[in-house]
């Protein structure tokens, strides 16, 4: 199994389904969590020196610590209905997650951080879709912590891209400390699939090809983009959700497109 690809499994005793830490991935900033709870149960995390943002995936949950006791987020019964509720979380927080009836899916996203923003709820109703693309590139992005959000280190989106689509296009890198032009992003992907025994397909590859990669993801795998281009496709009568976390020693976003395919982002 590719080294890039992080398998889905089943919900260990504390509900992790998922987890990539920088030494797992061999980098030196992004952390990721994704987590499923059962009703009432309740999962301790302790920031340390790192911040955290905190997506309620699917379901309703309570965060809980020093900074206050959040009830209530989570709108959505599935990640592919609207946008969601998020917390941020500065470095030396102690806190819970605890999910409602009905269960949660959570996801702690992570990076490092020396003092951080302001602890405080991320509601959805602040989130404004964005539809990026034209035709069968078309998708939508919900800005969860991005730059309009003030954090330290960590930038965290979603994405939805209907069946038959492309996203993360044309495919494009964020792997140079070159501000303002790149910026260099460690990015990981936590995809969701529906229905869920579909898959998609993502492509990881640099300009010299010594990295080079195309994966089959499944319905909760994880994807570490470390570096290079990258890309995803939805196939036909699947739709596809990822949860994007990315960090790195500048905090922005800014990305080169492959130049081999630039031009399909005029209609």
């Amino acid at each position: 199994m590719s080294d890039l690809l992080v398998r889905g499994a089943a919900p260990a005793a504390d509900g992790v389904v998922a987890t990539v830490t920088p030494e797992s991935a061999g980098w030196s900033h992004v952390g990721f969590e994704a987590l499923r709870l059962e009703a009432g149960q309740a999962v301790p995390r302790d920031a340390g020196d790192r911040e955290c943002c905190v997506v309620v995936i699917a379901g309703r949950a309570a965060i809980r610590s020093e900074h206050g006791d959040w009830r209530h987020l989570g709108r959505r019964a599935t990640p592919f209905g609207g946008a969601p509720d998020a917390a941020y979380l500065p470095p030396g927080t102690s806190f819970a997650v605890e999910a409602a009836a009905g269960g949660a899916e959570i996801g702690l996203c992570w990076a490092p951080a020396r003092t951080g923003a302001p602890a405080r709820v991320l509601p959805a109703g602040d989130v404004r879709p964005e539809v990026r693309g034209h035709g069968n590139q078309e998708r939508v992005v919900n800005a969860i912590l991005m730059g309009g959000e003030a954090a330290e280190s960590l930038l965290v989106c979603e994405v939805h891209t209907p069946p038959g689509h492309w996203s993360s296009y044309p495919p494009h890198k964020h792997d140079r400390d070159a501000m303002p032009a790149e910026s260099l992003l460690e990015e990981t992907y936590y995809f969701r699939v529906d229905p869920p025994q579909g898959f998609a397909l993502q492509r990881v590859y640099t300009d010299d090809r010594s990295l080079d990669e195309t994966l089959a993801v499944h319905d909760r795998d994880t994807v570490l983009v470390p570096r290079g281009y990258h890309t995803v496709s939805a196939p036909p009568g699947y739709a596809v959700y990822y949860l994007n976390v990315m960090a790195g020693p500048t905090r922005a976003w800014a990305v080169a497109n492959d130049p081999d395919h630039e031009w399909t982002l005029d209609p």
